[in-house]
């Protein structure tokens, strides 16, 4: 019964038949009178710490101080303030940029923009999104980041490879915040592990799975993690780890063979002790048969997100069991006494990071003058020339895939027919596919029916293709023995299908100073492909036809028997004597010409010298002027 006679001063607040006031009519006045600043009119009242203003000073000043404090003294999330009057409040602090109230808005400001851009990003716009994020000052909200970056990938666990991206690109110009991103994570995991809170370990896991596969964080800890999960297996503890193997395994098997194995080992123990239940067993037998496949689905770095440089990456060793350093105290505003002195470290820290002066942050309130400048800026980078040739290989590159994934050739060129090619680029498509087509180690029709189906679709293809032939000619010299016979079979199964025309030839001059041993060789191969195709009868009567007669002139020369002579045996060696009838008949009429020439000229010696005209008027120069 004692019990019953407690003193009422020692309950607890939350009793509420014991928090009665007494009736007094001035409290409630008082309270009333505390917390409107315009109700009381003495000269010392002041209003969460202000005091109002006395002298010049305008009420409008008192009042957005009052606003601030109210800001300041709020919690880290803020409070919604309507954008005429945060405008107002903008336009007040910008005065002082050093001061708690101008420190916190533009707080609030990189909490929003930070947050707004890692909940966009994509593999689409990585790239755009990425000078965007290090355009804020990511030194001093790199907690603000840590926290955005986790929450989303939290909430959206298919896009865990690009926030890994993401934080692994940041890692290699500001390793201090990949640094506090992967010890976040791995205290999050430790918590969550002891509170046995299976989805946060699995979203975390997830995330640190794939910044070791971004060369962020070191293998040792993914090791770690796997054995801590197999040393006491259950179904949660092992769920976890099947999901954490399979983002990571393709890693562990290329980097860590010994512990990768070990850990599979550990795994078939569990499967054959039968501990756990039979949905988890199905779950590692998948597993082992994904191990199998070499993880197909589960690559290392999925396509369009390996966009950093092996020599660029930073790993950081941070084990699971060391003591964490987790900086929650970056997550709140603080006031920084030297915060002008920090911002314009952090600008060149961003100049030198993109390569450009950056422009200032602009806010809210953008007018439409600004919009039309950023327009005409947009449109003047889009006339900036690229002279690192960027696209042209990625065009290459695509080329190359496409001609590799075909089955036939028509499927090749339904497909390449598909690619946006820009005006001037259609040669280049022409060239990768003479390239592949040398690169090969015997030659394959599939090239040539490629490059005759183009030809015969629009006449772009046939000048390219006639363009090609003649670099490819000249520089004939530069390639090996087998890519030389590919590119000249190449060619020659053009030319027999009439895919482009003979004119071509007139780059070619059959003479002994005009042709090198890779240029022989090269014509050697491309007329006995175009012979195969036609016969030797029917290229003989097209090298006579009068139009090619023309245009192969220099292949059949007849100026001066020297190189008549070494075109008729060029082309009697490599089997083609029949092209050279012609020749032959010029040569016989040059030799019976000359054979008249030193005949008459003997005989007119002779004469010379029976008749008294002296050995002068008939010497050598009077022969050569008859």
């Amino acid at each position: 019964m004692s019990a019953a006679v407690l003193n009422p001063t020692t309950l607890p607040d939350s009793a509420p038949h014991k928090r009665k006031r007494s009736p007094s009519p001035e409290a409630p006045s008082t309270r009333r009178r505390s917390r409107s600043p315009s109700s009381h009119t003495g000269p010392k009242q002041n209003v969460e710490g202000i005091e109002k203003p006395k002298g010049p000073e305008t009420e409008k000043t008192y009042n957005a101080q009052a606003e601030f404090a109210k800001l300041l003294n709020s919690r880290s999330g803020g409070v919604y303030v309507p954008p005429a009057r945060l405008r107002a409040m903008q336009q007040a602090a910008a005065a002082d940029k050093s001061s708690p109230e101008y420190q916190r808005l533009s707080w609030d400001a990189l909490r929003k923009s930070i947050t707004g851009i890692v909940n966009r990003v994509n593999i689409a716009n990585i790239k755009q999104v990425v000078p965007e994020l290090f355009s804020e000052n990511l030194i001093r909200g790199r907690g603000l980041f840590a926290r955005s970056i986790m929450k989303a990938q939290a909430a959206s666990l298919p896009f865990t490879p690009v926030f890994a991206s993401l934080v692994a690109i940041i890692n290699t110009k500001l390793p201090q915040v990949g640094e506090l991103v992967l010890t976040r994570l791995i205290s999050q995991f430790r918590r969550a592990y002891k509170r046995n809170d299976k989805i946060v370990c699995h979203s975390t896991t997830t995330f640190i799975a794939h910044l070791v596969n971004q060369a962020v964080a070191h293998e040792i800890v993914a090791l770690q993690i796997l054995f801590l999960l197999l040393e006491r297996p259950t179904d949660d503890s092992m769920e976890i780890a099947v999901g954490f193997i399979r983002e990571v395994g393709a890693f562990l098997t290329e980097n860590s063979p010994k512990a990768n194995a070990i850990v599979f080992e550990r795994f078939r123990a569990v499967l054959n002790e039968g501990s756990i239940s039979h949905r988890v067993q199905y779950m590692i037998e998948v597993l082992m048969q994904v191990r199998k496949d070499k993880y197909k689905d589960n690559p290392i770095l999925p396509e369009g997100l390996d966009l950093v440089e092996e020599d660029e990456q930073i790993t950081h060793q941070i084990q699971l069991e060391e003591e964490l350093q987790v900086q929650d105290g970056l997550n709140i505003f603080k006031f920084d006494p030297n915060f002008l002195e920090n911002e314009e470290k952090y600008k060149e820290i961003k100049t030198e990071i993109l390569g450009e002066d950056s422009d200032e942050e602009s806010g809210s309130d953008e007018t439409s003058e600004d919009e039309e400048s950023e327009e005409e800026m947009e449109a003047t980078t889009q006339d900036i020339e690229d002279r690192t040739e960027t696209n042209l290989v990625n065009l290459r590159r695509v080329i190359y895939l496409t001609i590799m994934n075909a089955l036939n050739y028509e499927e090749a060129v339904h497909k390449l027919l598909k690619i946006q090619l820009k005006e001037g680029q259609e040669i280049e498509l022409i060239n990768m596919i003479i390239e592949c087509c040398s690169q090969e180690r015997s030659y394959s029709t599939f090239y040539g029916l490629i490059g005759e189906r183009f030809s015969k679709l629009n006449r772009v293809w046939t000048d390219c293709l006639e363009q090609a032939f003649q670099n490819y000619y000249v520089t004939v010299h530069r390639y090996e023995t087998n890519r030389l016979r590919n590119i000249a079979r190449f060619f020659g199964h053009i030319l027999s299908s009439d895919a482009i025309s003979w004119a071509v030839f007139e780059c070619v001059t059959i003479t002994e100073d005009d042709t090198t041993a890779s240029s022989r060789i090269f014509l050697k191969i491309l007329l006995n492909e175009m012979m195969e195709s036609m016969g030797l009868k029917q290229l003989t009567e097209r090298f006579r036809d009068p139009e090619i007669r023309k245009a192969c002139e220099h292949m059949f020369p007849m100026d001066i028997p020297k190189n008549t002579r070494f075109s008729i045996n060029y082309f009697t060696s490599i089997g083609l004597g029949g092209v050279t009838e012609e020749m032959r008949e010029y040569l016989k009429v040059c030799f019976l010409i000359e054979v008249q020439i030193l005949v008459f000229t003997r005989d007119f010696t002779l004469e010379c010298a029976s008749v008294d005209y002296g050995a002068k008027t008939c010497d050598a120069g009077s022969r050569v002027i008859i």
